[in-house]
């Protein structure tokens, strides 16, 4: 059995606590972390700090066989959760990190903020006990206490609930964000400089011996056959403006036998021979000068012989302009009709069922769309028919030109 990292609500310090567990942990032992729902900064972070490959485990998007499958190692995990621990799609919370605990029969240790709480913690964390008697939380981890006194009023007021660490509030435990979440772990100021502090302080306030008690392998578990790659040979961009990848579908790609190749368009490298070639989400907003300016990169765009498909910031690169926050419009790709705009950020965010008629995209999919970009023009044939989480329609999603096509959905899995 493997233990979920949650909390009651966002904000609670879950990720810090998390790495600083991976970290600590890992400096005697070898273990894995993953991360609840549709999340591409927080896994990189993982990885850093426990130097293992980190997945996504998504109870909305993927069967709990899919969840089963892919969690299953010789390592013992720590999975972080996402938003509240009972927080998941509408109507109905499906897809919270409670419902991935049931899945993976995971012990929930509840990251408590309790910085402005005294006795009103044992009201809250009574609470999340007795909500669902199919999870086990094991113990409450308290954050940002602000003394020994305010510490030992808390552990009075829980009583004989366990409290598995008091850990003291700490300004430089705080990372630096933009609009989609963390800074990227890539461009993360000193790193391991934060990752070895957070170690040290959970090493010295949490009860890491209790913790590695809960920490068993998961169950071996039947592979699910994936779905077959798009292609034999896949070209990946990869740097800080397309990071945004599920390294769940590179591995399967790889998996099934297909020859994965990367590069980077921030370096102006040119795309590999391949037949598909995929750009991930990312920032290439906050790097849209360099890229219009990398001229070798754009024009193995329009020479290369691969179907081209792009994911949100990738899907933005493949169009003709792209307009940053400060209102200066950069030409991009020109290969789909398609021009966006960072000028009048709105807000786009949900899960999505998305369906391809045809390519080699065909088929069903779950996704998400996560992006504050909006679409000044948009013509030609769309890629996807979609619908949100509740099955209500939404308008038809991408384009698709000859061999070229994207959306600003992203693809989790298929169904």
């Amino acid at each position: 059995m493997s233990v979920l990292i949650a909390a009651p609500s966002s904000g609670s310090g879950k990720t810090t606590i998390t790495l600083g567990l991976l970290r600590a942990l890992s400096r005697t032992m070898a273990l894995r972390g993953a991360k609840s729902g549709p999340d591409y900064i927080d896994p990189r972070f993982h990885e850093a700090a426990c130097a293992q490959p980190c997945l996504n485990l998504d109870a909305w998007a993927m069967t709990p066989a899919q969840i089963q499958a892919r969690a299953a190692g010789q390592l013992p995990l720590i999975v972080e959760g996402a938003m509240g621990l009972f927080d998941g799609a509408p109507p109905d919370g499906k897809g919270s990190a409670a419902d991935l605990a049931r899945i993976l029969a995971l012990r929930v240790i509840l990251v408590v903020d309790a910085g402005k709480m005294a006795g009103s913690v044992a009201a809250l964390v009574q609470g999340f006990m007795r909500y669902d008697p199919h999870l086990e939380i094991a113990g409450v981890i308290l954050n940002n206490v602000g003394s020994a006194r305010h510490e030992a009023m808390l552990r009075r007021a829980l009583g004989d609930i366990s409290v598995l660490g008091a850990v003291p509030r700490d300004a430089t435990l705080i990372q630096p964000a933009r609009h989609l979440g963390l800074v990227q772990a890539q461009e993360h100021p000193e790193l391991d400089i934060f990752l070895d502090r957070a170690a040290d302080i959970v090493t010295a306030h949490v009860d890491l011996e209790h913790i590695v008690s809960l920490l068993k392998p998961l169950p071996a578990r039947p592979v699910v056959s994936p779905r077959p790659p798009p292609a034999q040979r896949i070209a990946i961009a990869q740097d800080a403006a397309f990071a945004f990848s599920y390294p769940h579908i590179l591995q399967e790609w790889h998996a099934a036998g297909a020859e994965l190749s990367f590069f980077s368009p921030l370096a102006n490298q040119t795309a590999p021979d391949a037949d598909f070639l995929y750009l991930p989400g990312g920032y290439p907003e906050l790097h849209a000068g360099r890229l219009a300016g990398n001229t070798d990169f754009l024009e193995s765009l329009h020479t290369t012989q691969a179907v081209i498909y792009g994911e949100c910031g990738g899907y933005m690169t493949l169009g003709e302009t792209l307009t940053d926050a400060k209102g200066n419009t950069h030409a991009m790709a020109g290969l789909l009709p398609l021009q966006t705009s960072f000028a009048a950020r709105k807000l786009h965010l949900g899960y999505r069922h998305l369906t391809a008629a045809e390519g080699p995209l065909a088929g069903r999919w779950t996704g998400h769309e996560f992006h504050y970009a909006t679409t000044t023009r948009a013509d030609g044939p769309p890629l996807f028919a979609a619908t949100d989480a509740e099955g209500t329609p939404l308008p038809p999603m991408g384009l698709v030109q000859g061999n070229v096509m994207g959306s600003f959905g992203h693809i989790i899995d298929h169904r």
